[in-house]
């Protein structure tokens, strides 16, 4: 798994860049939490009485498959008129501070408080627009990680039984925020069940790679007031 792939919000002016969330060896979003963060358990009854313990980074799994690289690149490029509106606000804010910075000793107080009042202004309406904004990305790119983390889920399980596996840890999350301090390769399943979903899902690999690499900061902020990953390791299959 060590193709590039797209991630969402190519964005230039949210205050947290999700740019950087893509590439399979340097992976970060605000992912999803848990399986059930949707209100809804994926099924995971299985019968196998195995005593391995295997690993596998739902993040990195959900964004890795076919389906999650053409989904999360569509929702990117939805969003691209409101990052260029975005953009446009923060510009005019940047251009009337710099205005009041150069010509704000030459104005009587009138003008010149009138001016302050104006950049507050645009400035507030520019911070809860961003907030919306990363809201309403946010839950859009949830909807996709748990709708595929739903599908995903019985394969993960068969999997684990089919392998002899009694335990499987996500490492989404790295130690200490996550459980696992430290795994070897040869337990990790993630590309094993990235490669069984596509087959299942039957969506077709991404047709040209992407060099977009999310980052969780980078991304430029909305203008401050007058006066955006973690590694994803590249593991084998266990055997």
């Amino acid at each position: 798994m060590t193709r590039k792939f797209p991630r969402f919000l190519l964005a230039t002016v949210f205050v947290v860049s999700v740019t950087a969330l893509a590439q399979t060896a340097s992976a970060g979003p605000a992912l999803p939490p848990a399986p059930s963060a949707a209100g809804t358990t994926p099924d995971t009854t299985v019968g196998g009485t195995g005593s391995k313990i295997g690993t596998i980074n739902i993040e990195q799994a959900i964004f890795a498959s076919n389906e999650g690289q053409r989904d999360f690149e569509a929702l990117s490029k939805k969003l691209e008129p409101k990052q260029t509106e975005l953009k446009s606000m923060n510009d005019e804010v940047e251009s009337l501070k710099k205005q009041l910075s150069t010509q704000g000793d030459k104005l009587n107080d009138d003008s010149r408080g009138a001016l302050v009042k104006q950049v507050e202004d645009k400035q507030k309406k520019l911070e809860r627009s961003v907030q919306d904004a990363r809201d309403d990305a946010q839950a859009q790119q949830n909807e996709i990680a748990q709708r595929i983390l739903q599908k995903m889920a019985p394969i993960i399980v068969k999997y684990a039984g089919d392998k002899g596996f009694g335990l499987i840890m996500d490492t989404s999350n790295p130690w200490p925020q996550g459980p696992v301090l430290w795994a070897g390769p040869s337990v990790d399943i993630t590309k094993a069940i990235v490669d069984a979903y596509n087959v299942q899902s039957g969506v077709p690999a991404p047709t040209r790679p992407t060099t977009a690499k999310p980052a969780a900061t980078g991304a430029t902020k909305p203008a401050a007031p007058a006066g955006g990953t973690k590694p994803a390791t590249t593991t084998p299959p266990p055997k």
